[in-house]
């Protein structure tokens, strides 16, 4: 299994056959070395409706035929686009033939803003647990520091671990350090940081904050790890 992390919150997923994308925003993120017009995901999952999460996703699941995993209120909005979704809810999980998703909690919000000053409310926004080969990856979404990712870790045991550090609207340094000893991954990678100016932050500052026994990994856009 290979995975890949591409800038931002961006990461894509490479298992039997398949090819997983979260949280594609690829038009508009600078820091991503991926052309929507070359991604084909069999399948995009969502944490989250805000726009830098959202991205190229109704674009690439007409273009591909992807199906789309969010939670409910995100992917019944997507779906009245013309889009095949499977809709989910924090705490389910679901088995694909492609893995096993497991949506957990996030501290943070899901909405859509429009043109004419409008907020589309899109239910509450989550983590994801993505099981399949005999391993676990977690991707946090967008979210603070909460305790309850001391059982997250517990309950499944986490080969790797994808946590926000940019701060102002997620866990800044400090804190996605606090959460990965929660968490007790066998990897830990920082996503969600440098963007955008008031989420900027030195990755390896935060790898350094890490408790001893703790493996941090800065990934650049377009790095891999092999599992």
């Amino acid at each position: 299994m290979k995975i890949s992390y591409h800038g931002h919150s961006i990461v894509k997923i490479e298992t039997n056959g398949n090819t997983i994308l979260i949280d594609p925003f690829i038009t508009g993120n600078e820091l991503t070395d991926l052309k929507a017009e070359n991604e084909n995901p069999d399948v995009i999952i969502l944490t989250h409706g805000h726009s830098d999460h959202v991205g190229d996703t109704v674009e690439l699941a007409k273009r591909c035929h992807s199906l789309v995993v969010a939670p409910n209120e995100l992917a019944t909005y997507i779906g009245w686009q013309g889009v095949q979704t499977h809709p989910m809810h924090i705490g389910g999980s679901r088995e694909f033939d492609f893995g096993k998703i497991k949506f957990t909690q996030a501290f943070h919000g899901s909405a859509i803003f429009t043109e004419d000053q409008q907020i589309i409310y899109l239910g509450m926004p989550a983590g994801v647990l993505f099981m399949t080969e005999g391993k676990t990856i977690y991707h946090a979404g967008d979210t603070a520091l909460f305790s309850d990712m001391k059982l997250i870790g517990e309950r499944h045991p986490i080969d790797l671990a994808f946590l926000p550090i940019g701060d102002n609207f997620t866990m800044g340094p400090e804190d996605a350090a606090l959460a990965a000893e929660f968490l007790q991954a066998k990897t830990v990678v920082p996503i969600h940081y440098n963007t955008f100016p008031p989420i900027k932050q030195d990755p390896g500052q935060f790898i350094g904050m890490l408790k001893e026994g703790l493996n941090g990994k800065v990934m650049k856009p377009g790095d891999a790890i092999e599992l």
